[in-house]
């Protein structure tokens, strides 16, 4: 597996041309204590960059449409909409499954920007001035080509995932951004998130972008948190303290709030 490494062992296994890898840590458990803390409506996601398609996790299927003249075709809009799919299940994907978005490939490591500049979706970001070329070396990506993108539910992770992605409101960005003093706020692309998490370590909220909400189907009032995987404790233990403390002013702020009505 690509990433942080764990401070426990991983046992990592090859067969053929697959990498199988186990779990280190209790994340079902993990994923239900975020839930629950945090009052998520959709559950949390694991995202894993794989040197090989891992052996016993579904490929994405989904047929392709027909190529753009660019060449621009994949299972989906784009990247991100694999953070909505994969709500309810597990599965693996490669570079071509992510082609018709052309920033969300360069993102995650797939291509590079050279590879991609001359296509309609980039040719339309850059002539509407959506984003400048100045900006584009800033934008963080995965610096490690992946082999495959594994995807699903935290609570059914086969293997220690790199990223855990969450889809939150304005009210459990709150409490995210109480806690975790570190934690960055993004904006465009929603998607370099997940590099920032992976290759920085950092925890990073996204207020979303207009093209991944239009691509993703994402509601107007999500927003989105990539939490490196390894700080994920680290994470839980200050968003518990932080709610605690806000249960308790909130109870007193309602309590006050009696003399108004």
């Amino acid at each position: 597996m690509m990433g942080v490494p764990y401070p426990v062992h991983v046992l990592r296994v090859e067969v053929g041309t697959f990498v199988v890898m186990t779990t280190t840590q209790n994340w079902p458990e993990f994923a239900v204590n975020l839930s629950n803390v945090l009052a998520l409506e959709a559950p949390p996601i694991a995202i894993t960059f794989n040197e090989a398609p891992p052996a016993g996790v579904e490929a994405f299927d989904a047929p392709f449409p027909e190529p753009l003249p660019d060449g621009r075709t994949g299972r989906v809009p784009a990247g991100c909409a694999f953070w909505i799919e994969s709500a309810d299940k597990t599965f693996t994907t490669i570079a071509e499954d992510h082609g018709n978005c052309s920033v969300g490939s360069v993102v995650l490591g797939f291509k590079n920007f050279d590879e991609v500049v001359g296509n309609s979706d980039v040719a339309a970001m850059l002539e509407t001035g959506w984003v400048t070329e100045d900006v584009v070396p800033q934008i963080p990506v995965i610096t490690e080509k992946p082999g495959a993108v594994t995807y699903g539910p935290l609570t059914e992770t086969p293997f220690d995932p790199d990223v855990v992605l969450i889809r939150v409101n304005g009210e459990q960005l709150m409490l995210l951004n109480d806690a975790l003093p570190d934690m960055r706020l993004a904006g465009k692309p929603q998607c370099h998130i997940v590099a920032l998490a992976k290759e920085q370590g950092v925890i990073a909220a996204s207020l979303g972008c207009a093209l991944s909400r239009v691509r993703s189907g994402m509601s107007a009032e999500e927003m989105t948190c990539a939490i490196p995987a390894a700080r994920l404790g680290e994470v839980l233990a200050a968003l518990i303290t932080t709610a605690g403390a806000d249960g308790q002013v909130a109870s007193y702020a309602g309590e006050d709030a009696l003399r108004f009505s």
